[in-house]
């Protein structure tokens, strides 16, 4: 049985399981004339490329909706105590 190569793709998704060296992790998350998504350094599939400014976009929404998930996400004032709601089915 052949051996398989440690990189490549499957059915159009990359695949990378080569030890990575630093040099290898830093250049494949900064490729600035890449687009937003490129291949990951190791492992399946894709991840941001922080050389483009959608990236940084898309990781502060991520950390915004981080923070508010933390916080139990509040939307009354904290003294507005929520009375129960009842439902009459006919």
């Amino acid at each position: 049985m052949a051996d398989k190569p440690p990189s490549g793709e499957i059915f159009g998704v990359p695949y990378n399981f080569e030890k990575p060296s630093f040099r290898r992790l830093v250049s494949s998350y900064w490729q600035p004339d890449e687009g937003m998504l490129v291949r990951k350094p190791f492992g399946i599939g894709y991840t941001l490329n922080l050389a483009d400014w959608r990236s940084w976009i898309v990781l502060a929404v991520a950390g915004l909706l981080l923070l508010q998930q933390r916080r139990g996400g509040e939307t009354t004032t904290g003294s507005e105590e929520e009375e129960p709601v009842e439902v009459v089915v006919d």
